[in-house]
């Protein structure tokens, strides 16, 4: 793995020492045009994701979010890549954290150790990574999925443990948050939960975005477990290169809340989200390969 490793960190790194400015350009002149014109990268299944998911909009209202998003994919690649040679400053500079100053101090109050946060792949989820640097009483982690090529997987994991959090594999989530629980730690944690689950991870479907969608339900099944208080982040893009991102609390008492209810929510306010800045959404994701019909039957 070395021998790939420290090549392409060398070359990452190199490149991300570059002025987001010039990066900008980059994006502009040479990703989009090879993205959206020349490779064409999964074109046809954003179109129908649109078309699917926007019925009440326009033909040419759909065909601007398809080219805004892909003006907007082609910023969060060069801004992960700046993100390597990022400072704390700048980044704390330019993700703005609404509502996380009295986070920690409330779940305290409510007696919690751990604290779980709703996201999805709305804006640079990468750089939300920086959450950790405005904590104080709690150690910041999220929740992710390891990549098949081992030296990019380092890449990554470096570059989000970057900023004071941990990486936590989603294979290892329970035992990993029970052994922190048995350690006294208390934790914040990030959970992008808008993948599609594997069938024998499907238990509860909702309406999202005019399909039948099942979520990933562990967020709310080990928040309860462990008494967690939990959240939606709300992310927006003021301008280019900031991000605002916004906690809505969600509840202190999950143990309380009948099943399925949090992910039902959850799902309504990314749908939310999106429909206000719906270009911000990864739509290059085959969100929906996996259909309700299909999980019923297998089911049988």
């Amino acid at each position: 793995m070395k021998w790939i490793y420290y090549p392409m960190f060398f070359l990452w790194y190199t490149i991300s020492l570059l002025p987001l400015k010039v990066l900008y350009g980059l994006s502009d002149y040479f990703i989009f045009p090879l993205c959206y014109y020349i490779i064409r990268y999964r074109r046809k299944m954003v179109h129908r994701h649109l078309d699917e998911c926007f019925p009440e909009r326009s033909e040419t209202e759909r065909r601007q979010i398809e080219r805004d998003f892909y003006h907007y994919f082609c910023d969060y690649i060069v801004e992960t890549l700046k993100m390597m040679s990022m400072s704390r400053a700048e980044m704390g500079r330019r993700v703005e954290w609404v509502g996380l100053d009295h986070l920690e101090q409330d779940a305290l109050d409510h007696g919690k150790s751990f604290i779980f946060a709703y996201l999805g792949h709305l804006g640079n989820w990468e750089w939300l990574s920086s959450f950790s640097l405005h904590l104080k009483e709690f150690q910041g982690a999220q929740i992710y999925h390891p990549l098949r090529n081992k030296a990019f997987d380092e890449l990554f994991r470096r570059m989000r443990q970057q900023f004071g959090g941990r990486c936590i594999a989603m294979k290892d989530t329970l035992r990993s948050i029970l052994t922190s629980r048995r350690n006294g730690e208390k934790l914040l944690i990030g959970f992008i939960s808008d993948q599609s689950p594997k069938w024998e991870a499907m238990h509860q479907w909702c309406t999202f975005l005019h399909h039948d969608t099942s979520f990933f339900i562990g967020t709310e099944k080990i928040g309860k477990q462990v008494d967690a208080t939990i959240l939606y982040v709300d992310v927006t893009r003021p301008r280019r290169g900031y991000y605002r991102a916004e906690i809505k609390m969600m509840t202190h008492d999950a143990k309380s809340m009948p099943d399925y209810t949090l992910t039902d929510r959850y799902a309504q306010l990314l749908e939310e989200s999106i429909q206000r800045n719906p270009h911000l959404w990864l739509w290059t994701h085959n969100r929906w390969k996996r259909t309700k019909q299909r999980w019923e039957e297998l089911r049988g």
